[in-house]
């Protein structure tokens, strides 16, 4: 129970930070859990891809809000496309 409180705020954290980044906002927390989530896979696969492991806490917020921010970064591409 206690991991998913902590999955669900770093969550939280990398979706705002990535939304105060990315677009100068955050997206409400349900809307920051769901991004952060989403990035923290993605910035998982980008980190392992380019060789690159950040662990403890601080490393899993940092890894998720630059998966965050990608995301958010294509999406903006996409929508304007």
């Amino acid at each position: 129970m206690t991991g998913l409180i902590i999955f669900l705020a770093i969550g939280a954290v990398a979706g705002w930070l990535a939304g105060t980044i990315m677009k100068g906002g955050g997206f409400g927390l349900i809307g920051n859990i769901i991004v952060g989530i989403i990035g923290a896979v993605i910035g998982g696969f980008v980190f392992g891809l380019l060789g690159i492991s950040a662990g403890g806490l601080i490393g899993s917020i940092i890894t998720a809000t630059v998966g965050a921010a990608l995301l958010l970064f294509i999406v903006g591409i996409i929508k304007k496309a």
